[in-house]
This record gives structure tokens, C-alpha cells and sequence, in this order.
């Protein structure tokens, strides 16, 4: 009797252990992070940097060396053309003057005395009482007399130009942007003219030299719309309109980059010289048309939840044998072997990067494996809560939010966009740890997580 009521208790606890631990896997669940179809507008764009300049500048500097005596302007004055803005010491400059004009006056001496001399000699030598050679000679000292005083001028003349130089004038109406001098500092012309200012035509029209990849540069068109943020405002956006494509090239740690060139208004003096602009080229815009997070149509299933399916699929089917091929209704391309999301699924098989041939699961960027680049996949629960997926077409994307189109899309209408596994004791597997051999257990699926 005692030896029946201990097998009974023996019997009871096996009972009572295998229905707790089936009880505890049948408690494991998956949680779905949801994320919304939307209807919006969209727009595709191009990300680049630049620097703000005025679209003339024109650097001012001197042609003659000395201290600078008289500076007229500071930073940010406005100028008009010909308004004289500094002046450079003039002593050395007149003293040069005034000896290229007494040159002048000894050589025109010179020259005047030539010319009397050669008609004495001429008219001697008419009369036969010069010698060939004294005409000879006469005619020659007039000649050199006459090209010293060409060259008398000359230096004259430059003497004078260079003292003109020691006064500073503006070579444009505009605003002074630098000024590199101050006054007593010495400034020496000779090889490279030294910069005294630089003067900017016209701030209220202004321009962005943006670097653009090389990648990217076939999408930007002249007359082609941007807008671009400063630091200096953060809550501000800015327009503009591509003037010109250069063709010169940039290459940069390796990175070849082109510039485009977009003109800006600054009527109202906001912006200024030196800026680091974010300019954001507009490619294309889209209204009115559904839209889905990117990370909805990067989500691929984990394995709990193509067990789900699979198990689904096997009761409508009669339990048909998955073993060849998948279970009929299954979602396409799910292979028998190696369960979807496994590591060492064959290739083709759902999921696989770089798989061969259509209607394996959708690759990263939700393109299908070895399909088109518009075509994505997104999945979402029915009425009585069994896994579903939908192919649409992609359209233009934003960076998070990417176009789609496709039959059964309703406004509001909740996808996939993570996965998690809920263990019975009401803890979450560690989506980042492989649990088996067969793939991630628990995954927010590759490229769906947070």
C-alpha cells in the first residue's frame, strides 16, 4: 500500500512538473513595437556644408612701399567708389618727383643745345667746311638728347603715378570687411602686394560655396531650390537658388567633392561673411501620399514569429509537410531548413543578404533579396492577431520616413517596426545575444530595433 501511494506521488510530481514547465513556455510571448502609416508630404534631399560670402569681394592693397600716415575707415563702414580710405607717407615720393622733373630740365637743356649745335654743323658742312664725320657726330648727340628726354618723361611720370598710389581710394561702392593696418605700421611693396583691406561689393546679396559628394552631384541642377540653417540662428531657414555646378573638383582624405554655388537674399542683413551654412539641396516633393518610419520596412521577423506563421500556415494546410520547400502559405520564400533568421540557413532562403532570387524576406533597406529597389516588405497583425506581410512600392525617402504605395494601405494602419520575446516570469529576452544556433532570440529582427 505504501509502495502504491509513493508511486502515485511520483507519478503526481511528473505531472505537476511537466504541465509547470509547458504552463511556462506557453506564458512566453512576443511584443511588437507598432509604428504608424501616415498620409504626408515628403521630401527627398541633398545634405551638404558651406560658408557664407558676399558674392564680390575685392582685396585692397598698394603698389608703393612706406609708413602708413592717415587710415579713413574701420570695420564695416560703408564706402562708395573712389573715396579715398587711408594714406601712406608721401616724403620719399615728392623728394622722388621733384628729382625726375629736374632731370627732365637738365636733359632738356641738353637737348636744346643739341639741336643749335647740329645746325651750326650742318650748315658748315652745307658750305663744305665741316668734315662728314663732325655732321655725323652732331646728328648723333641730338638723337640721344631727344630719347633722354622721352625717358625723362617717363620717369617723371611714374614718379608722379607712384605718388598717387600713397593715397588709398575704393575700387567699389561696398562695406569694409577687414582692415589689416593700422596707422604708423610700415607696409612693403615689392614682390606680393600686401593686403590693406577687403572690401565686399554688396551683403545684401550673398552666396554659399557648398561641397557636394560626388556621389550626390549628379542630382543638383542649376535654378535648383535649397535651404540652409546658420548657428547663429536655430530656429531660423533660409532660401536660396543653385547659381552654378563648377566643374573643378575637390579631393579631400580621399573624398572627391564638387562645389555648388547657391545665391542668397540677405535684404535684411541677418547673415553675414564666414557662416558655416547646413544647405539642404530640394530633389523631389511628394503630397498627400502614405509614408512609413524606415525602420518599419528595414524589420524582418525573428524566429518566434515565424514559428507563428509557419504553425498557422500547417493548420490550414493539415498539417502538409514543410519539410520540401515550406509550408503552403507561408509567407514566399520561406525554406524548411534553417528557420527563418537562422545563421546557417541556405542561401536563397528567407532573409539571406545578398540572397538569390525573389520573394525571400526583405533585405536591409526593406528591398526583397535579389528583387527591384523599390519593392519593401511590411508586416502587421490581422483581426485575429496571426502575422501578416504586405509588399509595397517605395517611393522617395527623407532619411526616417520613406514613401510607399501598395493595395491594402489604410491611413492609421499599424506595422511592425521591432520584436521582442517576453519570457514567462515577465522578463525579455536579451534581443543582442544569440540563444541558439539558430539566430537571435528576442531580436527587434536585423536593422528593425531602436
Amino acid at each position: 500500500m505504501k509502495k502504491t501511494l509513493a508511486l502515485v506521488a511520483v507519478v503526481i510530481i511528473v505531472v505537476a512538473a511537466i504541465w509547470y514547465t509547458n504552463g511556462a513556455e506557453a506564458e512566453a510571448r512576443l511584443e511588437y513595437r507598432f509604428v504608424n502609416v501616415d498620409i504626408g508630404n515628403l521630401e527627398s534631399v541633398v545634405a551638404s556644408t558651406g560658408k557664407l560670402n558676399a558674392v564680390t569681394t575685392v582685396q585692397v592693397g598698394t603698389q608703393v612701399s612706406g609708413i602708413v600716415n592717415k587710415i579713413y575707415v574701420d570695420f564695416n563702414d560703408k564706402v562708395r567708389r573712389g573715396q579715398v580710405i587711408a594714406r601712406i607717407d608721401t616724403t620719399l615720393l615728392v623728394s622722388s618727383v621733384e628729382d625726375a622733373r629736374a632731370t627732365l630740365n637738365r636733359n632738356q637743356a641738353q637737348l636744346d643745345f643739341s639741336e643749335v649745335e647740329f645746325n651750326r654743323i650742318k650748315g658748315l658742312h652745307d658750305k663744305q667746311f665741316a668734315t662728314e664725320v663732325e655732321m655725323n657726330q652732331a646728328k648723333y648727340n641730338l638723337d640721344l638728347a631727344k630719347a633722354t628726354i622721352v625717358s625723362s618723361r617717363i620717369s617723371l611720370e611714374r614718379a608722379v603715378r607712384n605718388l598717387s598710389y600713397a593715397t588709398i581710394v575704393s575700387p567699389i561702392d561696398g562695406v569694409v570687411v577687414e582692415r589689416n593696418v593700422d596707422e604708423g605700421q610700415t607696409v612693403a611693396a615689392s614682390l606680393n602686394t600686401p593686403q590693406l583691406f577687403l572690401i565686399a561689393n554688396d551683403l545684401a546679396r550673398m552666396e554659399i560655396l557648398a561641397s557636394v559628394d560626388e556621389s550626390d552631384i549628379g542630382l543638383i541642377l542649376k535654378d535648383q531650390d535649397a535651404r540652409f540653417t546658420v548657428q547663429a540662428y536655430d530656429n531660423a531657414t533660409f532660401v536660396g537658388r543653385v547659381r552654378q555646378v563648377r566643374l573643378q573638383s575637390a579631393i579631400q582624405e580621399n573624398v572627391v567633392t564638387y562645389t555648388a554655388v547657391v545665391d542668397v537674399d540677405n535684404s535684411d542683413g541677418r547673415l553675414r561673411p564666414g557662416m558655416t551654412a547646413t544647405v539642404e539641396f530640394l530633389i523631389k516633393k511628394v503630397e498627400n501620399v502614405f509614408k512609413v518610419p524606415n525602420t518599419a520596412l528595414r524589420f524582418r521577423p525573428n524566429e518566434e514569429m515565424m514559428a507563428q506563421m509557419q504553425a498557422s500556415a500547417g493548420a490550414e494546410s493539415q498539417g502538409a509537410p514543410g519539410g520540401q520547400g515550406g509550408a503552403p502559405g507561408a509567407a514566399p520564400g520561406a525554406a524548411a531548413q534553417g528557420g527563418p533568421g537562422a545563421q546557417g540557413r541556405p542561401q536563397g532562403g528567407p532573409g539571406a543578404q545578398g540572397a538569390q532570387g525573389g520573394g525571400g524576406f526583405p533585405g536591409q533597406g526593406g528591398r526583397p533579396a535579389g528583387g527591384a529597389s523599390n519593392r519593401g516588405t511590411l508586416w502587421y497583425l490581422d483581426a485575429t492577431g496571426a502575422i501578416k506581410m504586405a509588399r509595397v512600392t517605395t517611393g522617395i525617402t527623407d532619411g526616417s520616413q520613406t514613401e510607399i504605395s501598395g493595395e491594402g494601405l489604410e491611413e492609421g494602419m499599424q506595422v511592425i517596426a521591432g520584436v521582442s520575446v517576453a519570457e514567462g516570469d515577465g522578463s525579455f529576452s536579451n534581443p543582442f545575444q544569440n540563444q541558439s544556433a539558430g539566430g537571435q532570440r528576442g531580436g527587434f529582427g536585423r536593422g528593425g530595433g531602436f
